[in-house]
């Protein structure tokens, strides 16, 4: 048995889920409920009954990767060849990550509260992780003088979530051009910024920064899961410069040799009829509607500006000890969210892609167990 595999933990979303039952109320999984545009799989097979369904070169389909280059358009990555299509964003994380970083010189620095699956691959792959929890409750949520501060001299990537996993807060213009600025003032080896914009098409403020668009050296992570309710499709990509794409593209190749030849003739439906994030409305009003709610009962939350999640505060010392008794009292699935980052400890995130009346009463049984067990906060 490896032992870094065997030290490193499973999946606590995973495993909460896989708990519920029939009748539970689920705020749990982080994956849109909306279905699919079967349109784009239909062409997709007409596609494939003509052409058949054979291996694409192991970087991906070039008119794909020629759309999603042109529709982000960011400066010096906007060729096909800045773009390597993976087997959904995950693998494109750990493509980045295993790749650019040695382990033996270099260190990641991951902007939290973030989803863990940063922390667990460098932690499987020996390398050096340091991780810097902000208060995603105040402004500072991406504050770029403790993000620039924290950078040392083995840093040589810094991942930032945005919209970030659990909490929806959106890193402003502002600060990703101050960041930016303040890497490249460094000099010596470039700190890469691998930003994860899996939640990009689902943005609820005008005021959204992209490292694409202000830093030569950003690797974009992204993927259809989110954007376009196609979590089973699997299919993502890597945008990244062009000198470091070959070495990206050499290990994708052994990782999975090449992303689903059908899932690229999805996706480039998709892109072709101009739908990526074509749901995001219905996004923002679900939002709406879960703001109203939780504003309602009088739970304690971080308002979000984008992906689907809303945090709500409970108070509970030991959160994931909550989260499994709100589950085996109460049938409602709902994520501590400590495992985003400590500074989240006592706060539950929740999903509103359900019905909002599913939604209002998940949230009136978490306030109801959470006043039963005395955790919650004085809200007078």
């Amino acid at each position: 048995m490896n032992p870094s595999i065997a030290a490193t933990g499973g999946s606590i979303i995973r495993a909460l889920h896989g708990k519920r039952r029939p009748t539970s109320i689920n705020l749990g999984l982080g994956e849109p409920t909306l279905m699919p545009d079967v349109a784009h799989f239909e062409r997709a097979t007409a596609w494939v009954a003509e052409h058949g369904c054979r291996y694409s070169t192991n970087i991906g389909d070039a008119e794909l990767r020629a759309a999603i280059a042109a529709h982000y358009g960011y400066p010096g990555l906007d060729h096909a060849d800045n773009v390597c299509i993976t087997t959904g964003s995950q693998e494109a994380v750990y493509v980045a990550l295993r790749t650019l970083l040695d382990p033996a010189c270099d260190e990641v620095l991951v902007v939290e509260p973030a989803f863990p699956v940063y922390a667990k691959i460098a932690q499987v792959e020996g390398i050096p992780c340091r991780r810097l929890a902000l208060d995603p409750s105040g402004p500072g949520a991406f504050d770029p003088d403790r993000i620039l501060e924290a950078v040392g001299p083995q840093t040589r990537m810094i991942v930032i979530g945005s919209p970030s996993n659990p909490t929806g807060r959106v890193i402003p213009k502002a600060a990703t051009k101050k960041i930016a600025d303040g890497l490249l003032e460094r000099g010596g080896p470039p700190v890469y910024v691998m930003h994860d914009e899996i939640y990009r098409e689902l943005i609820y403020t005008d005021d959204a920064g992209e490292f694409g668009k202000v830093y030569p050296y950003t690797v974009a992570v992204n993927s259809l899961s989110k954007s376009n309710a196609l979590t089973g499709l699997r299919l993502g990509w890597i945008i990244a410069p062009l000198d470091v794409m070959p070495h990206l593209v050499k290990f994708h190749g052994w990782v999975t040799s090449c992303a689903s030849t059908f899932a690229q003739r999805v996706a480039l439906e998709i892109f072709a009829a101009n739908q990526l994030g074509i749901a995001r409305p219905w996004y923002a009003a679900q939002r709406d509607g879960a703001l109203a709610v939780a504003r309602e009962i009088g739970l304690d939350f971080i308002e979000p500006e984008g992906a689907f999640y809303l945090c709500v505060r409970v108070g509970a010392s030991d959160t994931l000890a909550f989260a499994e008794q709100l589950l085996l009292d109460r049938d409602v699935v709902a994520i501590p969210a400590h495992i985003f980052s400590p500074i989240l400890a006592g706060w539950l995130r929740t999903s509103f892609v359900c019905p909002l009346a599913d939604l209002r009463e998940g949230l009136e049984r978490i306030a109801a167990e959470a006043l039963e067990k005395g955790t919650l906060p004085d809200r007078a």
